[in-house]
C-alpha cells in the first residue's frame, strides 16, 4: 500500500484534511540611485532570482541620486530601510559609522575567494579584514571622441591623442565658437563635478609627478605636481576657451547632443551612449604622459546587507547577494549597462579585451588608482570649489590649491 503520509499527498486524520506546511516567501527590499540602465538591469536581474528562487521575492525601490543617502539614512532613523541596499565604495566608512550596513558572513561570502576571484580593487570594501559589500561591475575612464566633429576639425578619430598634450591641441582644433566668441560646441567637456575630478586626482596629478595622497591617506597634492595638474586643467577653459563648466549643464548631456568632441566619462556611460545614432563615436585609452606614463581611476557601486536585515530576512538577502555577484548577472550588467565585470575570469575574456569599446577600459584596470574616499561627496566638492576659485573668482591657482588641500585634509583628520 502507498504511503498516504508522503508529503505531496493529503492525509486524513480525524475526519480532518492536513494539509503539508508550504515554504513561506520572504520579501526583501533592494534599494538603489535613479539611472536608468541600472534600473532596467536591475529588473531583469530581480525577474531571473525569482526563476531560480521563487519563495525569495525581491522589491526594488529607487531614489533620484542626489537624494539617495538622505533617504537611508531617514529610513535607518525610522526603524525602516533596505535588506540590500547598493553604495559607492567611497561611501563605505559614512555607512558604517552611521550601521546603515553589516559585514558580509564569512560563511557565504569566504575572504579567500573574493581576492582569488575579483579585481583587487573590491578590496576598498574591507576595513578590519571584514567585507562590507561586493560589487556586481567595476569601472574605469576613457576618452570618447564623436568622429564627426574629428573629422570636421581634420583630426583622426582611428588616431586619438596619445599625450595629453595632444588632448589638449585636439579639444583646441575642434572647439566651436559663433560669431560673438560663444562657444557653440565644445573641444572638451570639463566637469570637475562629474568626472573630471578623479581625471585630476588619480591622472594627472600622478602623471606630473606626484601623488594625490600619501601612504597615511594625508593630502599630498599640495606640491608642484599638483599645481602643474591644476593649471593644466583650468587653463583649458581660461587660455585656451576648449571648453567651460556647465556648458549643457552636463558634460554627458553635451556629448550626447552631438556638441562635444570629447568627453571624459565611465563604463557606466555606455549603456545611454549606445542609444545615439546620430553621430559616430569612439573609446580611447585616456592619453598618457609625455613619458608614456598612463593613470587613470577605477571605482565601482557596491551592493551590501542592511543593518536592518535579520533572521530569515538575512538569509535571503545574502541569497541575493550572492546572485548579484555571480557571473550570470555580471554578463547582464556589462550587456545592459556597459560596466566591466568585478570577477576577473567574467572580464578578461579575449572578446572584452579585443572589444573596440570594453578594451580601452579593461586596460586601465591594470594601471588605475581607486581612491580611498573617507567622504567621497564632500572631496569632490572640495575639487569643483578649487577649479570655480581659478575660473570664476580669478584667485590664482597655487592659492586656490592650497585652500583645497587645507579644506580636504580637515575631512580627512575629523573621519579620524
Amino acid at each position: 500500500m502507498r504511503n498516504f503520509l508522503a508529503s505531496s499527498m493529503l492525509t486524513i486524520a480525524a475526519g480532518l484534511v492536513v494539509v503539508p506546511a508550504q515554504a513561506q516567501t520572504v520579501e526583501i527590499e533592494y534599494w538603489q540611485y535613479i539611472f536608468d540602465t541600472r534600473v532596467r538591469a536591475m529588473d531583469q536581474l530581480i525577474e531571473r532570482f525569482h526563476e531560480e528562487y521563487p519563495d525569495i521575492r525581491v522589491r526594488q525601490t529607487t531614489f533620484p541620486y542626489a537624494d539617495y543617502q538622505t533617504r537611508i539614512v531617514a529610513a535607518h532613523t525610522a526603524g525602516q530601510g533596505p535588506d540590500v541596499v547598493q553604495l559607492f565604495y567611497g561611501w563605505l566608512d559614512n555607512f558604517v559609522a552611521g550601521e546603515l550596513i553589516q559585514p558580509l558572513s564569512e560563511a557565504r561570502f569566504p575572504a579567500a575567494e573574493i581576492e582569488a576571484d575579483f579585481f583587487p580593487i573590491v578590496g576598498a570594501m574591507q576595513r578590519d579584514g571584514q567585507y562590507w559589500g561586493l560589487p556586481t561591475a567595476v569601472r574605469s575612464l576613457a576618452l570618447f571622441i564623436n568622429n564627426d566633429l574629428f573629422e570636421e576639425a581634420g583630426l583622426d578619430p582611428a588616431n586619438p591623442p596619445q599625450t595629453i598634450d595632444e588632448l589638449r591641441d585636439a579639444a583646441i582644433s575642434a572647439v566651436k565658437y559663433d560669431s560673438a566668441g560663444n562657444i557653440t560646441s565644445v573641444g572638451l567637456t570639463l566637469e570637475m563635478g562629474a568626472q573630471d575630478h578623479h581625471w585630476w586626482r588619480e591622472g594627472l596629478v600622478r602623471q606630473f609627478g606626484g601623488v594625490p595622497y600619501d601612504d597615511d591617506g594625508n593630502v599630498a597634492y599640495d606640491s608642484d605636481a599638483g599645481l602643474a595638474a591644476l593649471e593644466f586643467v583650468t587653463n583649458m577653459q581660461t587660455e585656451d576657451r576648449v571648453g567651460t563648466t556647465g556648458f549643457m549643464d552636463e558634460g554627458q548631456a553635451a556629448f550626447r547632443a552631438g556638441m562635444a568632441a570629447m568627453t571624459i566619462d565611465g563604463t557606466f556611460r555606455l549603456g545611454s551612449f549606445n542609444s545615439i545614432s546620430h553621430f559616430n563615436w569612439t573609446v580611447a585609452e585616456l592619453p598618457a604622459n609625455d613619458d608614456g606614463l598612463r593613470s587613470n581611476y577605477a571605482s565601482y557601486f557596491a551592493n551590501a546587507i542592511g543593518a536592518r536585515a535579520e533572521g530569515e530576512r538575512r538569509e535571503a538577502a545574502e541569497t541575493f547577494l550572492q546572485f548579484l555577484t555571480s557571473p550570470e548577472a555580471m554578463e547582464v550588467w556589462l550587456e545592459v549597462v556597459g560596466e566591466l565585470p568585478a570577477r576577473r575570469e567574467v572580464a578578461q575574456t579575449d572578446k572584452n579585451l579585443t572589444d573596440p569599446v570594453y578594451g580601452p577600459f579593461l586596460a586601465a584596470l591594470d594601471y588605475a588608482h581607486t581612491t580611498r574616499f573617507v567622504d567621497e561627496a564632500a572631496q569632490r566638492q572640495v575639487a569643483i570649489d578649487m577649479v570655480n576659485r581659478v575660473v570664476l573668482q580669478n584667485q590664482s591657482p597655487a592659492d586656490s590649491l592650497a585652500a583645497a588641500a587645507a579644506a580636504e585634509q580637515a575631512i580627512i583628520d575629523r573621519s579620524r
